[in-house]
């Protein structure tokens, strides 16, 4: 009996013994454990902590380097922007002076044949009113005096010589004998200069005063070009 209670407290203490280490480490258990990985590998260790030193500039010169190409970016970005508005502006300039130069041929050659217009109508004129006056021959034996005129194919002349067969609708549509394209009276004479067995009629031209070259030049029922055009 004796030998079993004296064993038992002898196991006591074993029990005690094995387990005070354990507690004594368990608060700190995480600063025991580095000392163990540095006591079992310092050469690791060591490689580790190198490698954290050498890591730190490193990354700082990364991101410097970073932060300088960024801010070159943009200023590329805006350089672009910046030329590419400058060529936009040049090539509108140019367009608009294209455009000016384009306008100046066009509107000299509209206005060009405006005027051709204006002198191939007058001519169309003449012919129309040599019509009308060959009708009041036809009918009252003679043509309106210069006195009498053209207004005598749109009114009864009063004076002499007196119509015997004058219509009373007249020789002219619309009542009213035209002007020339450029909005002046035709002229009229009977006999004519240039045609002494019948008359003359003719346009004064784009100045409306006798004479004149180009557009400003005469336009009569002598002229070749009204001839021809008979």
């Amino acid at each position: 009996m004796r030998g079993i209670h004296d064993a038992a407290p002898a196991r006591a203490e074993e029990a005690t013994g094995a387990s005070a280490p354990r507690a004594a480490g368990a608060p700190g258990s995480q600063a025991t454990a580095a000392p163990a990985l540095g006591a079992d590998d310092p050469e690791g260790a060591a490689r580790a902590a190198s490698r954290g030193r050498a890591k730190s500039p490193a990354s700082a010169a990364r991101g410097i380097g970073v932060d300088h190409g960024g801010c070159a970016a943009r200023a590329a970005s805006r350089g672009r922007a910046k030329s590419q508005a400058g060529f936009t502006l040049i090539e509108i300039m140019a367009v608009v002076l294209i455009i000016g130069l384009l306008v100046g041929i066009v509107g000299y050659n509209v206005f060009s044949q405006v005027d051709s217009a204006r002198v191939s109508s007058t001519r169309t004129q003449i012919k129309q009113l040599e019509g009308a006056l060959e009708f009041y021959r036809l009918d009252n034996a003679r043509y309106p005096s210069s006195e009498q005129g053209l207004d005598a194919l749109v009114r009864k002349p009063t004076g002499e010589p007196q119509p015997r067969n004058y219509r009373p609708e007249g020789y002219v549509h619309g009542g009213r004998v035209p002007d020339d394209a450029w909005g002046n009276p035709f002229q009229y004479q009977s006999p004519g200069t240039h045609n002494p067995y019948s008359f003359d009629l003719w346009s004064l031209g784009a100045d409306g005063q006798a004479g004149g070259e180009g557009n400003d030049a005469d336009i009569g029922n002598w002229t070749e070009d009204v001839q021809a055009s008979r």
